[in-house]
C-alpha cells in the first residue's frame, strides 16, 4: 500500500511538472507566425430616424439661424474581430468608407480606439458615424457627381431615395477600403477589409 502510494505521489509530481511546463511555452508574436485577425461586418443599424429633410440658407427657419442644414443619419456598424494568432493581439485603430447603393461613397469613418483581442477569440467593436442630408449631398456630388451624370439621375431624387433606403434597410450600405491596424509584441500589421449590407 505504501509502495502505491509513494509511486502514485511521483507519477502526480511529474505531472504537475509537465503541465507547468507546457503551460509556460507561450508562442512569441513574429512577423512569420503573424495571422491576419479575420474582420466581419455582423450588424447595421440606424439607431435614430428622423426622415429626410433639407432646408436652403434662404428659408426662414422658426428657430435659429437660416443656413444649408438637412436631416440627420446615424448609422451604427459592429464588427466581429477575430483573432487566429495564439497569442493576444490589439486592434489599434481602424478607418472604413461607407457607400450607398454599392458605389457611391459618403462618409470616411475613423476609429482611433484600441482593443485587445485574447488568443483564438472573437472579440466585438462598434464604430458609430452620422452624416446629415448636406454633407451627404456634398459628398455626393463631390465623390459621385460624374458617375450620377452618367446614369441621368437627380442628386436630390438619390440622396432622398437612398436616406428612407437606408433607414428601412432596403439600400446597400458598403464599406469599403477598409484598413484595420494590429499589433502584437513587436510586430505591426494592417489588414483590408470590406463587406457589404444587407
Amino acid at each position: 500500500m505504501n509502495k502505491k502510494f509513494t509511486w502514485m505521489t511521483i507519477l502526480l509530481c511529474g505531472l504537475v511538472v509537465v503541465f507547468a511546463s507546457c503551460a509556460g511555452v507561450m508562442t512569441s508574436p513574429t512577423a512569420s507566425n503573424f495571422k491576419d485577425p479575420v474582420i466581419t461586418l455582423t450588424s447595421f443599424e440606424v439607431p435614430q430616424y428622423d426622415g429626410f429633410w433639407y432646408y436652403a440658407k434662404a428659408v426662414k427657419p422658426t428657430k435659429g439661424d437660416p443656413d444649408d442644414r438637412g436631416a440627420p443619419l446615424p448609422m451604427s456598424f459592429v464588427f466581429d474581430i477575430q483573432n487566429p494568432n495564439p497569442y493576444p493581439v490589439v486592434l489599434d485603430g481602424f478607418k472604413f468608407t461607407v457607400a450607398f447603393d454599392k458605389e457611391f461613397d459618403m462618409v470616411v469613418v475613423n476609429n482611433p480606439d484600441s482593443n485587445w483581442i485574447p488568443a483564438g477569440q472573437t472579440d466585438q467593436v462598434r464604430a458609430t458615424t452620422m452624416i446629415t442630408a448636406r454633407s451627404g449631398l456634398l459628398s455626393l456630388l463631390v465623390t459621385g457627381g460624374f458617375k450620377l451624370k452618367a446614369k441621368g439621375i437627380n442628386a436630390w431624387q438619390a440622396l432622398e431615395k437612398w436616406w428612407t433606403g437606408v433607414a428601412d434597410y432596403s439600400t446597400p450600405v458598403t464599406v469599403h477600403e477598409g484598413s484595420a491596424v494590429f499589433k502584437a509584441g513587436g510586430v505591426t500589421k494592417v489588414v483590408a477589409f470590406k463587406a457589404e449590407f444587407p
